[in-house]
């Protein structure tokens, strides 16, 4: 697959998990590109990390926090935490077989900040990881996360552009492939070991065959 092609096959795959009125987070990057790519008939309502959906009530004196969380007018707001988000898509340096994510920081290098992830992962009802499936022909998929932890044990689906995974009580299960990838290709490239099952399937190559 061009080089080119990548990120927007990736985003094209995921899209197709939404379904019609979800609410959205969609990470920077590769994640953002995924509403270019909703199917017919589907609409979704986009989180913003830095923007509020369902604003609540003005919180009490102790709960306020003017300095981060504010309504239009300036004033301390609350905002939707807790199971709100339907899905949240994030891209991600490093998923392993448990389905913990690291995607904040390389240990030596200058990073803003981890932003609104760590919230993000453990409250949304859907984490799908959106990422190339290597860097530098290095597996990203690994049996055991390297860098920082953002958060543990919360990934419910990788998306690269090799195939589809599902994290399950019983590892990584591989349910879609891309066919200009053989299955010792993909295997080859993930450090993870994958379940392959009976119900695996071809991914949606239109608009993108070679």
């Amino acid at each position: 697959m061009e080089k080119s092609m990548i990120k927007p096959f990736i985003a094209k795959r995921v899209a197709q998990e939404f379904t019609d009125g979800m609410v959205v987070n969609l990470g920077i990057g590769l994640p953002v590109l995924c509403t270019n790519y909703l199917p017919e008939g589907i609409h979704v309502t986009v989180h913003s990390e830095l923007g509020i959906v369902g604003q609540g009530p003005a919180p009490d004196a102790e709960h306020a926090d003017p300095m981060h969380v504010v309504d239009a007018g300036g004033s301390p707001s609350s905002l939707i935490r807790g199971g709100h988000v339907d899905a949240v898509v994030l891209g991600g340096l490093e998923v392993d077989e448990e389905g913990s994510l690291a995607n904040w920081i390389i240990p030596g290098k200058k990073m803003p900040g981890m932003g609104g992830a760590m919230d993000l992962l453990v409250g949304a009802k859907k984490v799908i990881v959106a990422m190339e499936h290597t860097a530098k022909g290095n597996p990203k998929i690994l049996k055991k996360c390297r860098l920082p932890y953002t958060a543990v044990h919360c990934v419910n689906m990788i998306v690269t552009e090799m195939g589809v995974m599902n994290v399950t009580d019983k590892g990584l299960e591989l349910i879609e492939y891309n066919p200009e990838f053989t299955l010792e290709q993909i295997i080859a490239a993930t450090e993870a070991d994958l379940i392959i099952g009976p119900e695996l399937k071809k991914m949606d190559m239109t608009g993108f065959e070679a």
